[in-house]
């Protein structure tokens, strides 16, 4: 996961269940799940050597997300309509 590029969260429509999150003040990655909206939060799941572990998670806001946490650049292609 070194070699990924990491950029700042700009919009909530980033968040994506899926995507790897790395925290901007340290190297921990995780991988991001669904939305509570119950918990009014995002779950978030360690995430080592490609192995989501499931056995510890947290629950994180929005604000929290797009002020202290980078997502993985998406790798997008775009088809052009003929």
């Amino acid at each position: 996961m070194k070699t990924n590029t990491f950029e700042n969260i700009f919009d909530a429509y980033q968040l994506v269940s899926g995507a790897k999150i790395k925290s901007k003040n340290h190297d921990e990655i995780y991988e991001l799940g669904a939305y509570d909206g119950n918990k009014r939060g995002y779950t978030l799941y360690a995430f080592e050597d490609g192995i989501r572990f499931d056995d510890f998670s947290v629950i994180i806001s929005e604000y929290e997300l797009m002020n202290n946490y980078q997502i993985e650049k998406a790798k997008v292609t775009q088809k052009l309509a003929a």
